[in-house]
């Protein structure tokens, strides 16, 4: 349980929040410009298969908290959030996510902050902190 690798899957889970949350700071660190709302505007933009992968699993968090709360199964968010974080590193592996073209890479961070979101608050409902750095 302590190791700090892909085999601890509460370190992959939070590695993948790092993850997200080190694409915000280098965007800052280009002094790049992005807003949620361009995001959003530009999700039509994500056309790989991995992306799309990424937004049906996003579809699927409201649902699975339904399912879980009811059925007193919080092994469900878990395991819910090694699958997305699983998703996001093979994304992030293979695309880069700031790019010259705008709309794709506001697309892109968009995804990207979804994620983050979705840990950060999968996380807090099991009682695991989510850093935003590793």
């Amino acid at each position: 349980a302590l190791a700090q690798s892909n085999d601890n899957p509460v370190y992959y889970i939070q590695y993948a929040h790092a993850r997200a949350c080190s694409i915000m700071r280098k965007l800052n660190e280009q002094a790049l410009e992005w807003t949620e709302e361009d995001g959003i505007a530009q999700l039509g933009s994500l056309n790989e298969e991995s992306e799309k992968a990424l937004l049906r699993r996003l579809d699927r968090f409201p649902e699975l908290l339904v399912q879980a709360t009811e059925k007193s199964e919080p092994h469900a968010i878990a395991n819910y959030l090694r699958e997305l974080a699983g998703d996001f590193h093979s994304w992030y592996n293979a695309h880069k996510m700031l790019v010259e073209d705008k709309p794709l890479r506001d697309a892109r961070l968009a995804l990207s902050q979804a994620v983050r979101q979705v840990i950060a608050n999968g996380l807090g409902l099991l009682g695991v902190s989510a850093p935003e750095s590793m």
